[in-house]
């Protein structure tokens, strides 16, 4: 069967979401506001909890890419696995939910299954580097075997269940593998490609490597993201100077050690004095909310360790203050140690992490 490919980028531009008096409420300046971001799929972290309350304290993210629910083969499907997808959890910001899998049926079924949620764009996830996921040919470990690719797209086209977009590496262990799959894609009307230009076994490693996404702009007439190590402002000038051709770019890690960053590449102002309240009151709200959901203690303390390992190296000399934070076993040995931690002052510099 042929297709008409998509040769067009769809725009559609939001300034934040809807939530508290913080993020929401900043005055808009004209800059990069022809620019969508989209906040990446962290397992672990990225959940609809997160996505939801990072829309009540700031602005700037457009859409997210949910983290990926796996295929389980023989259609089956546990309600569990969809429950960050369903729309009540997801009020505010737009969700693209992502799909991990390397066989047509099982895919179908579960696009099928989210389509009654609304959903009518799914993400292939063809770039995960975890080596356990990898060797059973799913995430990454599939972009060796553009014939498996292929096949996967062909079903899913022909049976109409939705429209498709991917997220790829530039290989497993080669970063030329994604060279013959271009033309795999150029075959089929993805809505986009989002491409992460490090290999499969290089995990996040190294630099991102900007030379081979060039190359791979080259090579497909397809609408291109940009993602990997937007960590700061700086950083996203350099690549969209590069690539002014880009309108999208998706951001992991930079938000989560920096949930400005967003409003720093819109031009979004904010009261700059209350940064540390803010970012309290986005804590804070993690924290109980994740208190409400999660049963064992160890999760949800694990949780916010996990928040502290990316936001805490924004805050100038913060290892050794962290430290009690960091060792506490229970919810309220937690509690006590982070409120100690806010209410010392420490001082807010995103710079310090490569973030301004």
């Amino acid at each position: 069967m042929k297709y008409s490919a998509n040769r067009g980028c769809i725009s559609s531009f939001v300034v934040g979401g809807t939530g508290s008096e913080y993020g929401p409420s900043v005055a808009v300046i004209r800059k990069n506001m022809d620019v969508k971001l989209i906040l990446a799929p962290l397992q672990g972290y990225t959940d609809a909890v997160f996505r939801e309350i990072y829309t009540n304290h700031f602005s700037g993210v457009d859409e997210a890419l949910a983290p990926f629910v796996s295929t389980m083969g023989e259609q089956r499907l546990k309600p569990a696995r969809i429950k960050d997808l369903l729309p009540e959890n997801n009020p505010n910001l737009p969700v693209v939910p992502q799909i991990l899998g390397n066989v047509g049926g099982d895919f179908i079924f579960m696009a099928q299954h989210l389509s009654q949620y609304g959903y009518d764009t799914m993400n292939w996830n063809m770039g995960c580097p975890h080596s356990k996921i990898a060797k059973k040919r799913r995430g990454s470990g599939i972009l060796p075997w553009p014939d498996m690719v292929e096949t996967l797209l062909e079903e899913v086209f022909a049976s109409g269940v939705c429209r498709l977009s991917v997220k790829v590496r530039l290989g497993r262990k080669d970063k030329d593998e994604i060279f013959k799959l271009l033309p795999v894609f150029e075959k089929y009307p993805l809505e986009e490609i989002i491409v992460h230009p490090r290999t499969g076994v290089q995990m996040y490693e190294g630099e991102a490597d900007v030379d081979a996404f060039e190359r791979v702009s080259r090579h497909t007439d397809h609408c291109l993201v940009y993602n990997g190590d937007i960590t700061s402002l700086e950083k996203f000038k350099t690549i969209q100077a590069r690539f002014p051709k880009i309108g999208k770019f998706m951001i992991g890690r930079g938000i989560l050690a920096d949930p400005f960053l967003p409003a720093r590449i819109k031009g979004l102002s904010w009261d700059h004095s209350r940064e540390l309240e803010i970012i309290k009151a986005f804590h804070d709200e993690l924290f109980y909310t994740y208190s409400e959901k999660f049963f064992g203690p160890v999760h949800v303390t694990g949780r916010m360790k996990g928040f502290w390992a990316y936001i805490g190296p924004s805050f100038k000399n913060s290892r050794k203050p962290l430290k009690k934070l960091l060792k506490a076993r229970d919810r309220e040995a937690y509690k006590q140690a982070a409120d100690a931690y806010f209410a010392s002052s420490p001082q807010y510099c995103p710079c310090s992490h490569g973030s301004c």
